[in-house]
């Protein structure tokens, strides 16, 4: 026992260091900083194809409204997000753009943004790979509300609503699917949606135990997916018995496995932990473009959401730190 209540045995020192959270160190520095600066420098520049077709149709009447195309309507929405703008300023930031550019082009005003958001498609940018390890994870954006600080000092005494945001990334950073919904939708039940916007081929499918449900294992079924780490919940029970004659069940061998071991060892042997990149993502898209929606309608906050995640994109294709563990 130790003399006094500050001193520490060996064994409690020794625990100690091996629950200590690791530290990280970046081998391409110099590499990974340029790219940081890179994600604010501003080179504007118009290719001549979006010149051409930056309005969907002439103008019909003489003083009528034009027509933009959905790229128009998403670059200028790109403007705005980027810089953290309302429609309103982003329309005159725009039209500051183009004018300095010296460009003879109508800026969408910020009722046709509002309108125009509510229908437009959005293309994630991603590069082309193959049997990729995909990570499923949710959060929250908030769309109105009182602030945390007052919330944990007052309480609460107004609605508070939030979206719901599911990401699939790849242990790189890349994001490859993303949906928005309304709060009380469960993480599993934008499975097949996620996997309806990957059209590669997905090997590992990674997830807490959120996407322990028969819907999950069957979307993988459907979509090909060799290895599903998620781990069961605590009362699990088998799905189907090694007397059946068909193959294991993956939930089944997870299980197993956990109760051959402990769910701390299978974690760490089947590779569980890389679930914590898709947490590193959700930080990230919330630090650069915040945590909070600018819309009111659900559509529009998809388009909102997703325009971040295609910005966020292009963000990390310009460099990403590669670390490893200190010893």
């Amino acid at each position: 026992m130790p003399k006094n209540k500050n001193q520490k045995t060996k064994k409690q020192i020794n625990q100690k260091r091996k629950t200590a959270k690791k530290k990280y160190k970046v081998r391409n520095w110099r590499e990974y900083n340029e790219s940081l600066k890179k994600r604010g420098m501003l080179d504007v520049y118009v290719d001549e194809c979006i010149l051409e077709d930056w309005y969907a149709q002439p103008n019909g009447k003489r003083g009528a409204q034009p027509v933009y195309s959905d790229l128009a309507i998403q670059i200028t929405l790109q403007f705005g997000k980027i810089f953290s703008q309302k429609f309103r300023q982003t329309e005159g930031l725009v039209i500051s753009l183009f004018k300095l550019m010296d460009i003879d082009l109508q800026v969408p005003d910020y009722s046709t943004l509002s309108r125009r958001s509510e229908n437009i498609e959005v293309n994630i940018p991603k590069n082309d790979k193959e049997g990729i390890v995909a990570v499923v994870d949710s959060s929250g954006l908030k769309v109105f509300g009182e602030g945390e600080w007052k919330v944990r000092k007052h309480g609460y005494t107004k609605r508070r609503t939030w979206r719901k945001i599911h990401l699939m990334i790849t242990p790189d950073g890349e994001i490859r699917a993303a949906d928005l919904t309304e709060n009380s939708v469960a993480d599993c039940d934008t499975i097949s949606s996620l996997f309806a916007q990957e059209e590669a081929s997905i090997d590992t499918l990674v997830g807490d135990g959120g996407y322990d449900k028969r819907k999950v294992y069957t979307a993988c079924k459907n979509k090909g997916v060799k290895k599903i780490i998620v781990p069961p919940q605590r009362n699990a029970k088998i799905f189907q018995h090694r007397n059946i004659k068909t193959e294991p069940h993956p939930r089944d061998e997870n299980l197993r496995a956990i109760r051959k071991t402990s769910r701390k060892k299978w974690k760490e042997r089947s590779g569980y932990h890389v679930r914590s990149l898709s947490e590193t993502t959700m930080f990230r898209l919330k630090t650069i473009f915040g945590d909070k929606l600018n819309t009111r309608k659900l559509s529009r906050q998809k388009t909102e959401f997703l325009i971040s995640v295609s910005i966020l994109n292009k963000m990390t294709s310009l460099g990403m730190p590669n670390s490893y563990a200190i010893a």
